[in-house]
């Protein structure tokens, strides 16, 4: 594994540059780190949302089920803090480089809609969006309004009267999007792991599928986190780790890339 910081310079960036640029189809898995810089506390970090509402408590498909008032506590409070934020530096980079014919998707596991805004179009959301609203019971689906957040009262379907639920999945729902991902992985022959630890079902596989296939890892993080297991102990997964803040070497990497294309 090679380490590129931001206050060093090396060769490392150049090269990692030129790979990607030789890449077939290089996709990015993106978690929270990435949303950060954009005012979005990652979930499970100190003063994160996990620590003011226990997941088993508040977060899963049995309590909306069973209490939808209470689970609403939760989803006004997330929804509160999602509205109005904007993509940051890290996102348009993303963004450019799919514009530029030289990202093929983004399979991310945040739900804040980021990417979109700014500017990505293939998105592939594993935890779904909270941009809307769907009904259980008859599937029907809105937009969210801002309303629905401050309101005392719940919002239930205008076809059938049902609760409404946020279009994220809780703890025990199936994941979203996950034959597309597996689809877009399968070719898959350069990942950027940006943000994320990747230690959940099914980004946790990503990176192991992609190196399995002959696939080179990029891992963008502040701590080196992916590793594999073999005989002797752990060892790196990533070829390059970026190693730092999103907000200065995904830039980093995407001004590099795109010199290339000057």
């Amino acid at each position: 594994m090679k380490t590129i910081a931001p206050q060093t310079t090396d060769t490392f960036l150049e090269e990692a540059a030129l790979k990607f640029r030789k890449a077939d189809h290089p996709v990015a898995l993106t978690g929270a780190g990435i949303s950060v810089a954009s005012g979005i506390a990652d979930f499970r970090s100190r003063g994160g949302l996990w620590s003011r509402f226990s997941p088993e408590e508040y977060a899963t498909l049995q309590v909306f089920l069973d209490n939808p008032e209470k689970a609403w506590k939760l989803y006004r409070t997330l929804g509160r803090e999602l509205q109005d934020k904007k993509p940051n530096k890290a996102h348009l980079v993303l963004a450019e480089l799919e514009k530029q014919h030289l990202l093929e998707g983004i399979v991310t596991q945040n739900i804040d809609n980021l990417h979109q805004a700014a500017g990505s179009s293939n998105v592939l959301e594993i935890h779904g969006d909270h941009n809307h609203l769907h009904c259980l019971q008859c599937g029907d689906r809105i937009e969210v309004r801002a309303d629905h957040f401050t309101k005392s009262n719940i919002p239930r379907c205008s076809l059938c009267d049902y609760p409404l639920k946020p279009n994220i999945v809780l703890f025990g729902e199936q994941v979203h999007n996950l034959d597309s991902i597996q689809e877009l992985i399968r070719s898959c022959d350069l990942l950027l792991v940006i943000g994320t630890s990747a230690q959940v079902y099914p980004a946790a596989t990503l990176p192991h599928t992609v190196k399995q296939q002959g696939g080179l890892v990029y891992e963008f993080n502040r701590e080196q986190t992916l590793s594999t297991s073999g005989l002797l102990g752990h060892f790196p997964l990533s070829d390059y780790f970026f190693h730092g803040d999103l907000g200065t070497t995904l830039p980093l990497f995407g001004a590099a890339v795109l010199h290339l294309n000057s």
